[in-house]
């Protein structure tokens, strides 16, 4: 094996021994093939380890700790000990196509910029693809509502973490890709190749299924994590405020519309340094207000006349508004539940 590969692949595994024989063998099965094979296994209680020790392809690297110390802690020993000049994401369970390490070599080679290259990907075991934004600009606004560069599909520019001491951050789990990405937007630049390289597994005991809570509220982190990158100052309300719109699923009363025109005049102000490109955040603030509107006023599960009236006054009083499908459908949700309401009284 070559003593400094190009590519590093650092594949942590825990207990994964009904699908890692396919990762594996979908590494081992690359066109590009000038790589080392980290695998680092997290004190598995399952057979991993043994099957993992029946691989003899001499590029792989099986590091065995002694106690669990968790996902991210066994990340950042295979960034340590990586030689490659790149790392090349994957997981346990998921399966790489084999030109992937070819294409997004080619494509970082040619884009010195370029400081993480992600490719689309779809699940395993159904038809269904899952696309994502390709250019900088683009992810840029995608990672205001969420993480969009697949973790297991990355390949990393490793001068970069190693001249800025970048690492995981622990802190941050189960979403500390996402982090991670927002954190490198300082360095460079973003990318997703086009075509589907990954098939993405999922199931019930899946690690981001049980840990949901801590997901969401690592998510609302990056959220205002992107956010910095304009410098705005927010007061304690506004900051209540956003955590409740990032949180996703949290009511937005009548009472919050003031709130929100001042963050998004705010937003719309802050980002004259054009750190977002103009068209596309502006859009990203209709975007924001269409989703906001629909939270106050068309995610109840009661409606009333007096709900409806809340809707004007927001209108005419913070120039926002439903698209007239949504208002129509509005009034008839206030005006039915308000009738069957006085026939009842």
């Amino acid at each position: 094996m070559n003593s400094q590969p190009k590519i590093t692949v650092l594949l942590p595994v825990y207990n994964c021994e009904l699908y890692v024989v396919a990762a594996v063998e979908s590494i081992l099965s690359q066109t590009f093939t000038d790589f080392e094979l980290l695998i680092i296994d997290d004190a598995s209680t399952d057979s991993t380890v043994a099957i993992l020790k029946s691989f003899t392809d001499p590029r792989i690297q099986l590091t065995e700790k002694p106690v669990n110390s968790g996902y991210t802690n066994s990340l950042n020993y295979g960034l340590k000990i990586a030689k490659g000049e790149y790392i090349a994401r994957m997981d346990g369970d998921d399966i790489s196509y084999p030109e992937r390490f070819e294409k997004q070599i080619a494509y970082l080679e040619n884009h010195p910029e370029v400081v993480v290259c992600g490719t689309n990907q779809k699940f395993l075991g159904n038809d269904k693809l899952v696309t994502h934004p390709l250019s900088n600009e683009a992810i840029q606004i995608r990672l205001l509502w969420g993480n969009c560069i697949p973790h297991s599909s990355a390949m990393i520019r490793k001068k970069v973490l190693d001249d800025n001491a970048i690492q995981y951050d622990a802190t941050t789990e189960p979403a500390e890709d996402y982090h991670l990405w927002i954190q490198l937007l300082a360095y460079g630049t973003l990318y997703n190749l086009p075509e589907i390289l990954l098939e993405y597994r999922v199931y019930s005991n899946q690690v981001s299924r049980k840990r949901a809570q801590e997901q969401k509220k690592s998510d609302i982190a990056a959220k205002f994590k992107m956010l910095d990158y304009l410098n705005v100052q927010w007061d304690t309300n506004e900051i209540e405020f956003l955590e409740r719109q990032f949180g996703k699923t949290e009511v937005i009363d009548f009472k919050d519309l003031k709130i929100f025109k001042q963050i998004q005049k705010k937003l719309g102000k802050a980002n004259s340094i054009g750190f977002f490109e103009k068209e596309r955040f502006n859009q990203y603030l209709i975007d924001l207000e269409a989703d906001v509107l629909r939270k106050c006023f068309l995610k109840r599960k009661r409606y009333s006349y007096l709900l409806y009236l809340e809707y004007l006054q927001a209108k005419y009083k913070w120039s926002v508004k439903l698209t007239v499908k949504k208002e129509l459908a509005l009034l008839a949700k206030s005006l039915i539940f308000w009738k069957t309401v006085r026939v009842k009284s």
